[in-house]
């Protein structure tokens, strides 16, 4: 008799769906009766010890955000409310897959995760150096970052998990072939782009919203590092990254970024060409055109590499009054795994932390746990309602509403052309840099044990565009994809 090889829960119950997060319909928001998805990313949570599970390495910088552009029509968020006005920040850049002490220069993804310490508390844009994500449903993260981690058996890294599971999850190829590309190795984090990635909702003092996605567009022009060029600086200086970001703000030379946003009016949703809650997407600029807002300067460098870096938190949920959130459903993971993260990684009171505390009074009914040191609440009223005149909600700030419907049911995304936008980037390119995209894929892939997964990725390449995945496929020695559709 042939043994079943099921999916279970840590309490051996049979998982019924390991690709899609429980939403209400099909546009979320997630639901927290999903506790399969909830287990999933709170152990995740807990599997490193001491340092982040993703975003190990990271480097960080004071500085300030300048508006200059009154975009008031759309979001009622105070520190955006007139021109000129200033906002203290902190910025963390970070690799993704590498631990503590691993190079800079390596091929990943960078964190680019900014703290607004604004007048109504703070606010996290947490984002990367891409416009987009290799996954659009958070259930699939922990597993995703599996196959970047150590190979628990050899404990080395191991192409053939990471091929594997991109093979077999198609919505990867936008963000692999940005990563693949010139752009997977920045030549300083002072030359790179940032992105918020997911969408977001802002809304305006009438109580009316529009769709954003966020764009920082470096003032010192975007540089990457050649594959050799990044290999030798590995081996010679591996805290290159982080050394440069330090001694440019440290001679005067500060950083600086202009933030754009897209606006999308919330109907658009509904009848745009792909879903605009995909972070595996990006936007056309054509169709939702650049708006700046303001302007970003890094000034002054940790005075403690621990207390602010190291303890530095962020959480695409810590938000202000004028921003809220979308049915994006990695952000909706996201807004619960990020906190957790931090209520393990470094304290249930991690938001005390001077990096982290807000420049406002915070004033709340939250009393005790590891690491409390402050005057713990002192005497005052703990509990909510009071006749002791205690602070109380302000219901002017509340989430705008937005309507739900559907099946409580975990639902897939309705769209799934995961090849035109990946191959419009591809034909964007220029000979020389699809010839190096080429190049660094087939040499990512010829380690990959199983032909099966190389073929099944050439496959998709193919969709992308025939000379993508001919070109690939020639390089591998493979034959090329007949009849691919």
């Amino acid at each position: 008799m042939t043994k079943k090889n099921n999916l279970t829960t840590s309490w051996g119950a049979p998982v019924g769906d390991n690709q899609n997060s429980m939403t209400a319909g099909s546009r979320g928001p997630t639901l927290i009766q999903d506790v399969h998805l909830l287990e999933k990313l709170a152990h995740f949570n807990r599997e490193r010890v001491p340092e982040r599970v993703v975003h190990a390495k990271g480097a960080g910088a004071h500085g300030y955000f300048e508006v200059t552009n009154d975009l008031t029509k759309y979001t009622k968020a105070a520190f955006l409310s007139e021109v000129g006005k200033r906002t203290p920040l902190f910025i963390r850049f970070s690799t993704v897959a590498g631990e503590l002490g691993s190079a800079d220069t390596v091929r990943d993804p960078r964190g680019f995760a900014v703290k607004f310490y604004t007048e109504e508390g703070n606010y996290d844009l947490v984002g990367n150096n891409t416009p987009v994500f290799f996954i659009r449903d958070a259930i699939k993260f922990p597993d995703f970052i599996h196959t970047q981690k150590r190979d628990p058996k050899t404990h080395l890294k191991n192409p053939t998990a990471v091929w594997d599971f991109w093979s077999l999850s198609p919505e990867s190829l936008h963000q692999v072939t940005i990563l693949m590309s010139d752009r997977g190795i920045p030549a300083t984090l002072r030359h790179m782009h940032g992105f918020g990635s997911h969408t977001f909702k802002w809304v305006n003092d009438k109580g009316e919203g529009v769709w954003v996605k966020y764009h920082f567009k470096t003032e010192q022009g975007v540089k990457n590092l050649s594959v050799e060029a990044a290999a030798k600086m590995a081996g010679e200086n591996p805290d290159y990254h982080t050394e440069d970001l330090f001694n440019a703000i440290e001679n005067g030379d500060y950083p600086s970024w202009k933030l754009c946003v897209q606006i999308m009016p919330l109907e658009d949703a509904n009848t745009y060409r792909f879903d605009p809650f995909d972070v595996t997407k990006v936007w056309s600029q054509k169709d939702y055109p650049l708006i700046e807002v303001g302007r970003m300067v890094l000034n002054r460098n940790p005075e403690n590499y621990f207390a602010e870096v190291e303890q530095a938190t962020f959480s695409p949920g810590t938000l202000v009054p004028g921003i809220d959130v979308s049915p994006d459903k990695m952000l909706q993971g996201r807004l619960f795994a990020y906190h957790d993260a931090h209520r393990y990684r470094v304290g249930a009171n991690h938001q005390m932390l001077p990096i982290n505390r807000p420049k406002n009074e915070v004033q709340n009914y939250q009393r005790d746990g590891q690491m409390r040191f402050d005057n713990n609440g002192g005497g005052s009223v703990y509990y909510e309602p009071n006749s002791f005149g205690g602070p109380t909600e302000v219901h002017e700030h509340k989430q705008a509403a937005y309507p739900v419907s559907g099946l409580a049911e975990s639902v897939a995304y309705d769209h799934n052309d995961h090849y035109t936008q990946a191959g419009d980037l591809y034909r964007l390119m220029s000979e020389e840099e699809r010839s190096r995209l080429v190049a660094n894929i087939v040499a990512a892939m010829k380690p990959v044990e199983k032909e099966e997964i190389k073929l099944r990725q050439i496959q998709h390449f193919f969709k992308a565009d025939p000379d993508y995945g001919t070109r690939i496929a020639k390089g591998l020695g493979l034959a090329v994809p007949q009849g691919v559709k």
